[in-house]
């Protein structure tokens, strides 16, 4: 018996990406100012507690204006889903249209320093160590993918490793880049503009502007078509 022919794909339109920026209600600024007015940093972050895992409309203005009031700086048409957790946004600079997933973990450090671009999407349950950090404008993280921003220096040997220094490297993911559901970003790794990191990827090295790279440890597999181009300009 011959095989069934593959169904076709289908080609739907972007949402998030393609979605216009439109500048937050007038009233919101004023309700961002009284938040940290009333409670201050402190006091915002025990806030958050009562309205991080709800689903309803008061549930979701509360957890926006909560990050608001909380980053150094935020572009308009944030959103912030469900279960979304953080540490120390005061060193978080935010563009416009972030959208940050279910479940999503966003951890900077009180001495360290996170920028993120406009129209970002961060996918449910990802998990960002936020500590020197900079993500470029329309980049897309996939469910469950993750960055590390330090590891532990593993000396002297007298000491159990959990012990010994940090050391934080700075991780940069360039404009345009898509990085592949439960990928694995390690510290100190710099991910090119428009390259896309495969699904269960793990990037240990640099990943060349509008290349792909998949694999444990991720590989170049090939350019994306159409890029010689744009990749000509980018090296003169």
């Amino acid at each position: 018996m011959l095989a069934e022919p593959r169904p076709a794909a289908r080609v739907v339109a972007a949402v998030h990406g393609r979605r216009e920026t439109v500048p937050d209600p007038v009233f919101e600024d004023g309700l961002v100012a009284f938040l940290k007015a009333s409670y201050g940093p402190a006091g915002l972050v025990e806030l958050y507690g009562r309205f991080a895992t709800g689903e309803g409309p008061t549930d979701t203005l509360m957890r926006r204006m909560i990050w608001r009031g909380l980053v150094r700086s935020c572009g308009s048409g944030l959103q912030v889903a469900s279960g979304a957790g953080f540490k120390h946004l005061e060193t978080f600079d935010v563009g416009e249209r972030l959208f940050v997933g279910a479940q999503a973990q966003l951890c900077g450090r009180y001495d360290g320093s996170c920028v993120i671009g406009d129209n970002v999407w961060i996918g449910p349950q990802a998990f960002l160590d936020a500590r020197d950090l900079v993500i470029g404008d329309h980049v897309g993280w996939g469910p469950g993918a993750k960055l590390l921003g330090s590891t532990h220096s593993g000396l002297p040997v007298e000491l159990p490793i959990v012990r010994t220094d940090l050391e934080i490297r700075p991780v940069r993911i360039g404009a345009w880049a898509d990085i592949g559901t439960n990928a694995t970003i390690l510290p100190g790794v710099t991910v090119g503009k428009g390259a896309i990191v495969g699904a269960g990827a793990v990037v240990t090295t640099d990943v060349e502007p509008f290349s792909i790279v998949a694999g444990v440890p991720a590989r170049f597999l090939r350019w994306r078509p159409g890029s010689e181009a744009i990749r000509g300009v980018l090296q003169e």
